[in-house]
């Protein structure tokens, strides 16, 4: 068995994990501490990281998950400035893509629901497909920022109908976020930061359920079917897709979410798709992808072969 590394870049947090023969190893950082953005840049830090994990051991091959590149072009470039830095062999695919691969559904529909969110999967010809991950101010439905951001919006409006100050997800919006006065909802959000701050506020949104919110229950009902009609986006699009796997900290640690997301998909896609929630590490994926690679068999984790869904779909 040759040494391999996987790596998961997620938006809040980069997994690292190094197996060999007789070599098994972890690390976790944040992904801020390292990444600046830049393609070049990037892999020359992530390769540091892995000659840091490695210490000296001979690595055949690295697979990338990488969240924010969102088309096969991103994902092309990025892979493309490992080939530069150095000789060793490295696919880079979308984080979203690793749950698939992690259970073994080659091309299969992976969803994220974390910091932010997206699907994406491949096509019998390699094609990437991608909906949403268009960042919270405009998208990324279902996620910890989004969730945060339509709680937010769900208060002022009821807020607008008259409603009272005691619905628990208004008791909890006005706590967490430390609002003077309903005139100052939206200016105190925007002044959260980005999505990673933002979404640390979304437990909130589920504890207010839980108090009997009803407010708080209908932004996750809505979160959920918005995060299955990415799945449905991609179906549309033809993706011939039999499963999605579902993962990433909001949806893996909120059955709520889940229900809504599962009753979401069953009335968009009418049954055709299976949902499969994730709850392990996704860079497991990005192992596996790896020793295909180290096997040169780079396509065996993430391209899925013709189905029986897909011939279903061609003949209809």
């Amino acid at each position: 068995m040759a040494t391999v590394v996987g790596i998961d870049i997620g938006g809040t947090k980069t997994h690292l994990r190094l197996r060999g023969p007789d070599v098994a190893r972890d690390k976790v950082i944040p992904t801020a501490s390292w990444r600046l953005r830049e393609w070049h840049a990037d892999a020359a830090e992530l390769l540091r990281l892995v000659a840091d994990l490695s210490e000296g051991t001979a690595i055949a091959a690295m697979a990338v998950g990488a969240h924010g590149c969102d088309d096969g072009a991103e994902c092309d470039a990025f892979e493309a400035a490992f080939a530069e830095t150095g000789s060793l062999p490295v696919r880079v695919v979308n984080d979203a893509e690793l749950m698939p691969a992690a259970l073994g559904h080659p091309g299969e529909i992976g969803l994220v629901a974390g910091t932010g969110s997206i699907a994406v999967c491949r096509t019998p010809s390699g094609e990437m497909l991608v909906a949403g991950g268009w960042g919270w101010i405009i998208g990324d439905e279902g996620s910890a920022a989004s969730l945060v951001r339509e709680a937010a919006q769900a208060v002022a409006r009821h807020l607008d109908e008259g409603g009272t100050r005691d619905e628990p997800l208004v008791t909890a919006v006005f706590e967490a976020l430390d609002i003077p006065s309903p005139a100052r909802i939206g200016s105190r959000l925007g002044q959260i930061g980005g999505p990673a701050a933002a979404g640390t506020f979304a437990p909130m949104v589920f504890a207010a359920e839980a108090a009997g919110s009803a407010l708080a229950a209908r932004v996750i009902r809505e979160g959920g079917r918005a995060l299955a009609d990415l799945v449905a986006r991609l179906d549309r699009r033809g993706a011939g897709a039999d499963k999605v796997v579902a993962g990433g900290s909001v949806i893996s640690a909120q059955p709520s979410l889940w229900r809504a997301f599962c009753e979401g998909l069953e009335r968009s896609c009418e049954g055709r798709i299976e949902p499969i929630l994730f709850t392990g590490a996704p860079v497991e994926g990005a192992h596996r992808l790896a020793a295909q690679l180290a096997r040169s068999e780079p396509d065996a984790l993430f391209v899925r072969p013709h189905t029986s869904n897909m011939t279903a779909k061609a003949s209809s």
